[in-house]
């Protein structure tokens, strides 16, 4: 396999405009209004309510600001908690329809770079994702207290607040991507990944729990590329390709940096990164002899 250079700047795939329309804005803030008056003409405090969408004060305080938009989950058992009927019901349904027009990810806009909104986006839209980690679990399949981890280490003076709505993204992100046939997933993953801590061994033992059971289903394929393989010259940072169906966008590829992205579209640059995860497929150990690898890391970090 050639080494691959660090790319160069890319023009960036064509995608949706981000930014959410006036009507869909004030449907979030009427809904959020609405909800704040079911729970005052209650008596019941944020402090109260928060546990009842298994969240923080300021999430509840948020999503009352308009600030938030939703999950239906939490407007749902919100509403029978404060026991909202039928005709209050309907008119929560009828806004929270508006609200969801807008993109889910726009309430974490405060907590997400334009680039990697870019990437959640086009993910929607895949058909296929290939990803190759070489240091940690790709974000799409990390549980919650790993990424909690992980965005602690990158973001080391961002206040808990942030840092839980970060890890909010990606637990919504990953939720999506696999609700549904589509997209399929592969992930090659450095032997390393496996063993290098994030947090305690509980942590770790949870995370390649969940990398064998995201692996049993039909839509995620996870192959590891063992220590021990023949060398070859490997990318020395992760990628990311994105195939689509036909009609939507072209295929792509996307290298993440510390402060960007590029998305490589070029055919020549993208035959480049197309190559080298063909070879790293080719590389990697089989279905069965990763799994293998997994447990082997699994029980290691089960004591």
């Amino acid at each position: 396999m050639s080494a691959l250079r660090e790319p160069l700047p890319e023009p960036v795939a064509p995608v949706l405009p981000l930014g959410r329309e006036t009507s869909r804005a004030a449907a979030d803030r009427l809904l959020g209004q609405e909800l704040r008056r079911c729970r005052e003409a209650r008596g019941l405090t944020l402090r109260q309510v928060a546990p009842v969408v298994r969240g923080s004060v300021s999430k509840i305080s948020r999503m009352e600001r308009g600030e938030s938009p939703p999950k239906p989950r939490d407007v749902r058992d919100l509403a029978r908690f404060y026991g909202v009927d039928a005709d209050g019901m309907r008119a929560l349904e009828r806004l929270l329809e508006h609200a969801r027009d807008s993109e889910w990810y726009e309430q974490f806009s405060d907590v997400t770079p334009d680039f990697l909104k870019r990437l959640i986006q086009l993910e929607g839209d895949a058909e296929e994702i290939c990803v190759y980690e070489n240091l940690v679990v790709p974000g799409i399949l990390q549980t919650r207290e790993y990424a909690r981890h992980m965005v602690r280490a990158v973001m080391p003076s961002a206040d808990p607040e942030e840092v839980e709505r970060v890890v909010e993204l990606r637990t919504e992100r990953q939720l999506r991507l696999m609700d549904g046939p589509l997209p399929r997933v592969t992930a090659l993953l450095e032997e390393g990944v496996l063993h290098r801590r994030c947090g305690n061994a509980a942590v770790m033992h949870e995370q390649l729990t969940h990398l064998l059971r995201a692996g049993e289903t039909e839509k995620v394929s996870i192959r590891i590329l063992k220590m021990t393989r023949e060398y070859g010259a490997t990318p020395p940072y992760p990628i990311t390709h994105l195939k689509f169906r036909d009609g939507e966008h072209a295929e792509l590829a996307y290298v993440e940096h510390v402060n960007g992205a590029n998305y490589v579209t070029r055919p020549r640059a993208l035959d480049d990164y197309r190559n080298a995860l063909s070879n790293l497929r080719h590389a990697a150990a089989s279905k069965d002899e990763s799994v293998f690898l997994i447990r082997e890391a699994e029980r290691q970090f089960s004591h």
